[in-house]
């Protein structure tokens, strides 16, 4: 897909006044500095971009731009739309000021993984297939591109779009790895030996923040760690309780609602894998509820929301009497 297409999209729904604003990307001082933002002019479109490094994903900022006056198109990759949805489900985004177009994505770039493997002085990168082509001030570096995806890339959910007014998507072959191969490693240590593993992660913590501003599931107005009055409000971490805390309570507060669009794990500064934690949760869900996907449509109701008789009893957990 060409990001001409795209410009080309947005500049004629601008002109023609259907839409007041477009949401996408703009490049930031790298070539692999990619950040969302809002463009509101024909003149703003030069500089949208779409291409690798176009991660990041676009649903939670309807929020806000959804509640403005007017239109707000926004183009999305099918992970985006399954947070678009769930949104919609939590009345979260007013549907009717907003029109989403359907892109293909074909697997996100990681930065941190080119330069790990030695690549500095960047200064453009390209994909050609399954070559990723690195531009560097001492010359030209070549990576297969599936050592270089991000983590949620490879282990895509879907490459199906499950919301959207107007599609450009060709469609993409879905050829991710199996998304709970991680967690299942991890249930095979032993508990002390998982206690140890999430006290060594959680202890990089610097409490910026990232992952709980930039994930979908977390809407709130006002979040229980902003609360003064909830004691838990500190911005630094107090002690390794507080550390572990704060990302076991937003783990908790997202279960049956976390897409699995692993943003969390993305903008995390520290590269703890977060969405580890939502991931076995996810799967315990599926285990316990049967198959659910959050996301996948507007109208169902989540398994831990949707009381049936037939819902698992705690006792045949845990044991004991019910």
């Amino acid at each position: 897909m060409q990001v001409s297409d795209i410009k080309k999209k947005a500049s004629e729904m601008l002109l023609s006044g259907e839409v007041k604003r477009v949401i996408g990307w703009k490049k930031g001082e790298f070539d692999y500095d990619l950040t969302p933002a809002t463009f509101e002019s024909v003149e703003e479109l030069e500089d949208f971009v779409y291409d690798g490094f176009c991660g990041a994903n676009l649903s939670k900022y309807l929020i806000k731009e959804s509640k403005k006056e007017g239109k707000t198109l926004v183009f999305m990759k099918p992970c985006d739309t399954y947070s678009f949805n769930q949104l919609l489900k939590e009345h979260r985004i007013v549907r009717d000021n907003v029109y989403v177009v359907a892109i293909d994505c074909e697997g996100k770039l990681d930065i941190d993984k080119i330069k790990s493997k030695g690549i500095k002085g960047i200064l453009s990168v390209k994909e050609d297939g399954d070559e990723v082509i690195i531009d560097t001030i001492y010359g030209e570096s070549k990576v297969v591109k599936g050592e270089v995806m991000l983590e949620k890339c490879l282990t895509c959910k879907s490459k199906e779009h499950v919301a959207y007014d107007e599609s450009m998507a060709q469609g993409v072959e879905n050829v991710s790895l199996d998304r709970f191969s991680e967690v299942a490693k991890l249930e095979a240590m032993t508990a002390d030996e998982r206690y140890e593993f999430w006290r060594g992660e959680l202890s990089k913590c610097i409490r910026c923040n990232a992952c709980r501003n930039v994930c979908p599931a977390c809407s709130c107005v006002k979040c229980v760690f902003d609360n003064d009055a909830s004691g838990v409000s500190a911005k630094s971490n107090a002690n390794e309780f507080e550390e572990s805390m704060f990302h076991i309570i937003r783990a908790f507060h997202v279960a049956g609602r976390c897409t699995d669009c692993g943003e969390c794990s993305r903008v995390c500064p520290q590269h703890i894998p977060l969405h580890l934690i939502n991931r076995k949760f996810i799967k315990d869900i599926n285990t316990l509820y049967g198959e659910y996907q959050a996301g996948a449509d507007v109208d169902s109701r989540g398994p831990l929301t949707n009381y049936t008789t037939d819902d698992l009893d705690p006792s045949d957990i845990f044991g004991g009497n019910k």
